[in-house]
């Protein structure tokens, strides 16, 4: 806020014209007490009437003589001023403290309007800030709602977006356990086909000998590595169950039932393991992991 806003100007300059005023009335009063009285001059003259002139002998011309200087006269005394009236004495104070006090009235209604003008704008600026804040609040309160909507609106779309995603993840689950489902049930299929088709190559090889020749072979080869014990009899007969891996290697003999003792269980067993690698098929098919052996040598 400008010193302007308070009239500053408007009232200097009042005051400074009610000064100039005063001053002027108060130099004219102290001219008028000090002018001078008018003092008139003084001349000598002789009164000659028309007879007189008429009856006069013409006067000859004076002889042309040098007009001697005459000193100028010494000025007289200034008289004294007149003294001054008492009433207009009287009359000049009262129009004095007149003006003075109209210009102390004039200064106090200056000052009165500068408090009212004062409070005016302090009011106005009151009201103006209150306006301004409840403006402030208002904004900061849309301010607050907007950024409320705004979250709520990417708190709704992040739900969304988590709900598709995990819509999206359970169908893709679902799409990989049918896949995988049909995958496992295409790989059984696979197995079972090829187990029948090896199961029938097998019965086929069974029907054709071919079994019977490959159990041959096993026995033999396990009668060749057998060491009979001194407690091995005639008439000895064991079922022998041996588990093999690919390429006839032995990994586990069992003797399911026996005739014999237990020293001989223990020789057919070492004879199995000795006789590791045994003899594979012509025929794939024919691999059986775990084979079941009769063991009857020969006396």
């Amino acid at each position: 806020m400008t010193r302007n806003d308070y009239n500053v100007v408007p009232v200097l300059l009042a005051v400074l014209l009610h000064a100039l005023i005063l001053a002027v009335m108060v130099v004219g009063l102290e001219l008028t007490h000090r002018a001078r009285p008018v003092v008139p001059l003084a001349i000598q003259a002789t009164l000659v009437s028309e007879t007189d002139m008429q009856q006069a002998p013409p006067v000859a011309e004076p002889p042309v003589v040098e007009e001697e200087t005459e000193p100028e006269p010494e000025p007289e005394p200034e008289p004294e001023p007149p003294q001054p009236d008492p009433a207009e004495q009287q009359r000049i104070e009262a129009e004095r403290l007149k003006r003075q006090q109209d210009l102390e009235q004039e200064q106090e209604r200056i000052r009165q309007q500068q408090i009212v003008e004062q409070q005016r704008l302090e009011q106005e600026a009151e009201e103006r800030r209150q306006r301004e804040e409840a403006e402030r609040q208002r904004q900061q309160r849309e301010a607050e709602e907007r950024r409320k909507r705004e979250e709520a609106e990417i708190e709704r779309q992040r739900q969304e977006a988590e709900r598709k995603r995990l819509e999206d993840l359970e169908r893709q689950r679902l799409e990989n356990e049918r896949r995988r489902r049909e995958a496992e049930e295409a790989e059984r299929r696979r197995q079972f086909e090829a187990e029948l088709a090896e199961e029938q190559r097998r019965l086929d090889a069974m029907s054709s000998g071919e079994l019977d020749r490959y159990i041959f072979a096993i026995t033999r080869r396990i009668q060749q590595a057998w060491v009979p014990p001194a407690s091995a009899g005639p008439g000895l007969k064991c079922v022998v169950q041996v588990t093999q891996l690919r390429g006839g290697q032995v990994v586990g003999v069992s003797i399911t039932s026996c005739n014999g003792d237990e020293a001989v269980q223990r020789s057919i067993e070492a004879a199995v393991y000795r006789a590791s690698p045994l003899p594979e098929p012509d025929n794939p098919a024919l691999f059986d992991r775990n084979l079941r052996i009769t063991f009857e040598p020969e006396q």
